[in-house]
């Protein structure tokens, strides 16, 4: 039974990614090409027709942006309509002051430098030099909006006409999404898809595939003529997962526990970050250690929607330097929502990396959601100010998520890692010991009634502007409606059988490096290497574990490759990529994680298909 199918897109969804590329390739030479700049980003909305104001590119473009993807562009393209005639001439019409269809020099520069995004008088002075098309010290908007929309979609009509014209030689660069030109006998091949890859960052991507003859075949012709493939095919049954699951350890409650709190937040570039955690271990002992998604649910009928994401830990002993540190196990099993390792662990010091696919958690469509987002603040019968009922609600949550030992109060070290998370900045000794002085504390550990006093003293500094605390709840993974859609929080447990273990949150530099390295060799050292057809340097390792398969290819080439990766044939099955054909850039002698593959329905049997094949160099 098929549980997934890849739809075919309308012709306006059609019509729509081939603009985008369209505008996306009058700036750069390939898709894969991200998007560097704010200023890269306003040029290429300029050129596919948009007219973003600087609050718009803040809004995409944010401190914690360092590039944007196709996929990104294209989503920013659909929240970000076209400006209409229409809407120009309303525009227009306001500065009208005597509405005789013509605007002044004087009239203009008033409404230009007083109101909204102002401008300075001698870039005033540019555009009416420009505007004023008669040249008799008057603009003539309505000419004036019929010329800009017209000179906005020559510009859009030449973009596609060099697409289409350039479309056999652009098959080299796979973009986030297919191209087939509308209405077009050029070529009824597809093109597969992809977005730029580099070893350690994984992006997600979308695996929509415009079909224009459903007799031809679903794969691409330049993958039809490729010869150099690899073909996988793998069934998980519920029984044999069943079967090799790890039991827990005998009077485990006599064990010695310590537990730790975190959480995975999903970032503006697809990425998925947290922190890490340092193990301490006296003597030598046998460990039973699980991680799980931590609920947050405040009722039957509100079960927490992240329940389903997928959590791992890497068991990695540390060396002189970080760089030494080797992989001592991972959690492999499976046991509900439980996420399973069991061993024996030296007397020593290890890191705990948190790990989940992102086959479960990515970045979500925001369509469904209310325009009106929810109030946070409100005044009371007597003026003051007030957190509303549904933000104390989240801000128990956030409280619940950064109380990373589970004790009900914050440290100070707690607190920063909220804080640094939020707004990039440490809170000083000196500013936590403000904070004593006018927030409930015990212990000299801030309280939740503290918490909730210090973000409504927060809202009172700023007169109740909301903007703030929007700020904080998007950051940990809050949208609009206050649901948690953006992040997944987790649960560490450690049972060590004779002696007391303790762990301690770490915010490493190198975290993901480290984790990235325990990832790889969690696959190549338990699976062995099959090389390409035709292709002696070239390796895919899959990894068939209990609760999940991952691949990664290995390039011992001196030169980069393009392996174009085919999951069509897949059932009851999601890729992390988001999409069931793409293609992966691995540099000169680079081991790169390809894809992660986990069920859409764990009661269901499986079956992962992969076909993988070289992309000739043109």
């Amino acid at each position: 039974m098929s549980f997934q199918e890849s739809p075919r897109p309308s012709d306006e969804e059609e019509a729509f990614y081939v603009h985008c590329r369209a505008a996306y390739l009058s700036l750069f030479k390939s898709s894969l090409t991200n998007i560097a700049s704010k200023q890269q980003l306003c040029r290429a909305l300029q050129l596919a027709g948009r007219n973003p104001a600087h609050a718009t590119l803040n809004k995409y473009w944010t401190s914690r942006t360092s590039k944007l993807n196709f996929d990104d562009f294209c989503e920013i393209l659909k929240n970000e309509k076209k400006t209409e005639e229409t809407e120009l001439m309303r525009a227009f019409k306001k500065m009208d002051l005597n509405s005789d269809g013509y605007i002044s020099h004087s009239e203009l520069e008033k409404a230009l430098t007083t109101r909204g995004e102002k401008m300075t008088t001698e870039e005033v002075n540019s555009i009416f030099s420009l505007a004023d098309i008669n040249k008799d010290g008057k603009l003539d908007y309505a000419e004036f909006c019929r010329l800009l929309v017209s000179t906005v979609e020559q510009c859009e009509t030449a973009a596609l006409e060099r697409l289409e014209a350039n479309a056999k030689l652009k098959r080299q660069n796979f973009g986030s999404r297919a191209y087939s030109p509308p209405n077009s006998s050029v070529s009824s091949a597809q093109e597969a898809a992809t977005v730029p890859q580099t070893p350690e960052t994984l992006q997600a991507e979308s695996d929509t595939t415009l079909k224009k003859d459903s007799r031809s075949s679903s794969r691409p012709s330049s993958a039809r003529s490729r010869r150099s493939s690899l073909s996988n095919s793998i069934t998980m049954t519920t029984s044999s997962t069943r079967a090799s699951k790890i039991t827990e350890p005998s009077g485990l409650q006599e064990w010695h526990h310590s537990c730790m709190k975190g959480c995975f937040f999903l970032e503006d570039d697809g990425s998925i970050s947290s922190l890490q955690y340092q193990l301490h271990v006296p003597q030598t002992t046998n460990v039973y250690l699980t991680i799980q998604p931590l609920s947050l649910s405040h009722g039957p009928d509100k079960p927490s929607s992240w329940m389903t994401v997928d959590t791992d830990l890497f068991v990695v002993a540390a060396g002189e330097t970080k760089e030494d540190s080797t992989l001592v196990g991972f959690t492999e099993s499976k046991d509900k929502d439980k996420y399973v390792w069991k061993g024996e662990l030296q007397a020593g010091t290890y890191y705990l990396l948190p790990f989940t696919s992102g086959c479960k958690l990515k970045k979500r469509s925001k369509k469904s959601l209310s325009n009106k987002p929810v109030e946070l603040v409100y005044r009371t019968d007597s003026g003051e100010l007030d957190l509303t009922r549904e933000l104390r609600e989240v801000l128990s949550d956030v409280f619940e998520v950064i109380d990373l030992d589970g004790n009900g109060l914050l440290s100070l070290e707690e607190y920063n890692f909220f804080e640094l998370r939020t707004s990039g900045e440490k809170c000083d000794k000196d500013a936590w010991a403000v904070c004593k002085e006018n927030f409930d504390m015990r212990k000299n550990q801030l309280t939740r009634q503290g918490f909730m006093e210090l973000n409504l003293m927060e809202a009172t500094e700023k007169d109740g502007d909301p903007a703030d605390l929007w700020v904080i709840l998007e950051a940990m993974g809050f949208n609009r409606m206050l649901e948690l859609v953006d992040a997944c929080p987790f649960q560490i447990n450690v049972h060590c059988e004779g002696t007391q273990p303790s762990i301690q949150p770490l915010s490493m530099d190198s975290g993901p490096k480290l984790q990235n390295q325990a990832l790889q060799k969690s696959i190549t050292a338990r699976t062995g290497a099959k090389a390409l057809r035709g292709q002696d340097n070239i390796f895919i390792y899959t990894y068939r574990g209990e609760h999940r398969i991952s691949s990664l290819i290995a390039n011992k080439t001196n030169q980069k490759v393009t392996v174009h990766v085919n999951n069509e044939q897949s059932r009851n099955c999601c890729s992390s990529r988001g999409m069931s054909v793409f293609a992966v850039e691995v540099p000169a002698r680079t081991k790169m994680v390809c894809q992660h593959i986990l069920p859409i329905n764990e009661r269901h049997d499986w079956t992962y298909n992969c076909v993988e094949t070289i992309v000739p160099c043109t």
